[in-house]
């Protein structure tokens, strides 16, 4: 009897700890769980992001386009999402796009952003990935229109967060024949986004260089000022006196070299380009001049030796020579105006003196 009971305890305690154990695993899974599912990559942890799409781009509502598959390219804003392939399927104005990943680092996918992914904390709300033939992971997602930028979170296994992604569909990737509405020039949006993007950047350099330019007592406008340049091997010079170009209050000189070489020169630590008129012409740049009367440090890069070469060299810039920017052509120009209008006067007093009269 008390053997029996005594067996019994056993198996009783026995079967307490298995569900003290089955309890805490679960707890545990649940646990981590919680913890793989609702993290969010913050921008450190993400590489550079990049703009999908083309400003000026109208979305193509599906309704437009005829029912099939098609073969379509997707943009993504980050280089670590690659897509191997696109596959779009329309059906009565309703579409699912399956993409097909080059790798296998992302089990789920969201249709929304990291936050609201993470915040839902629930595989079974996410788009969970299949295998195909080929063992790559592949998922569906349901697709309201081309041209138009979407969010999708995509779920790292290796770092166990949720990263934002952008995508878009080309509407120019599918057959001309397919979409129902006239598609805009994409060759004519991207050539103004460049555009734009080119006088954005244009804008930020002017602004960086003008914070460096020293202020100066002129009135905005072209004046010229002596120059004297050390370093480098003395084979290369520049131009002495330079034209000194007063903006908004600020001083800068066009630098120009006895050498077409030059590529680039850093000023302040910041790179300007050439601003070469003719093709060939010796290098000439508009720098900020930090400073008056003290040797200024900059950095040429020259192309002629067998590969790049960027050259430390010291300009000073002399205050006291700043003169008012003259040339012969503004003189000839002055002069020739004169010249008319004397000759305007002439003819003027010839015809309403008496001696123009009696002539006549």
């Amino acid at each position: 009897m008390k053997h029996a009971m005594r067996h019994g305890w056993k198996a009783l305690l026995a079967a307490i700890l298995t569900l003290c154990f089955a309890v805490a695993t679960m707890s545990a899974l649940t646990l981590s769980f919680a913890e793989g599912y609702d993290q969010v990559a913050s921008k450190s942890d993400m590489t550079t992001v990049e703009e999908v799409g083309v400003e000026g781009m109208e979305p193509i509502a599906l309704a437009n386009v005829d029912d099939g598959t098609y073969r379509v390219t997707v943009e993504c804003s980050s280089s670590m999402f690659k897509i191997e392939q696109a596959d779009l399927a329309v059906k009565e104005g309703k579409g699912t796009l399956t993409l097909t990943m080059k790798s296998t680092t992302y089990p789920y996918l969201f249709a929304g952003t990291a936050k609201e992914a993470a915040a839902l904390n629930d595989p079974a709300k996410y788009i969970a990935h299949e295998e195909n033939a080929d063992g790559k992971y592949t998922f569906t997602m349901p697709l309201r229109a081309l041209d138009e930028s979407f969010p999708c979170a995509a779920f790292s296994s290796n770092k166990e967060m949720w990263y934002d992604r952008n995508l878009l569909v080309r509407a120019d990737s599918l057959p001309q024949d397919a979409v129902n509405v006239k598609l805009p020039d994409y060759e004519e949006l991207e050539k103004a986004a460049q555009d734009k993007r080119i006088a954005a950047m244009q804008k930020e350099q002017e602004e960086k260089l003008a914070a460096i330019a020293v202020p100066v007592d002129l009135h905005d406008g072209s004046y010229t000022i002596e120059v004297d340049m050390t370093g480098g091997t003395g084979r290369a010079s520049i131009t002495s006196p330079t034209t000194l170009t007063v903006i908004h209050g600020k001083a800068y000189a066009t630098v120009l070299w006895s050498s077409p070489n030059y590529d680039y020169m850093i000023v302040g630590g910041e790179k300007i380009e050439p601003r070469n008129v003719e093709e060939d012409s010796n290098s000439s740049f508009l720098i900020p001049i930090e400073k008056f009367d003290e040797p200024i440090k900059v950095i040429g890069d020259t192309t002629a030796m067998s590969t790049p070469h960027e050259v430390e060299y010291e300009l000073t810039f002399h205050k006291d020579t700043i003169k008012r920017y003259s040339s012969k052509l503004w003189l000839l120009m002055i002069a020739s105006l004169l010249v008319v209008l004397a000759g305007v006067l002439c003819f003027y007093w010839f015809w309403h003196t008496d001696f123009g009269r009696k002539k006549r």
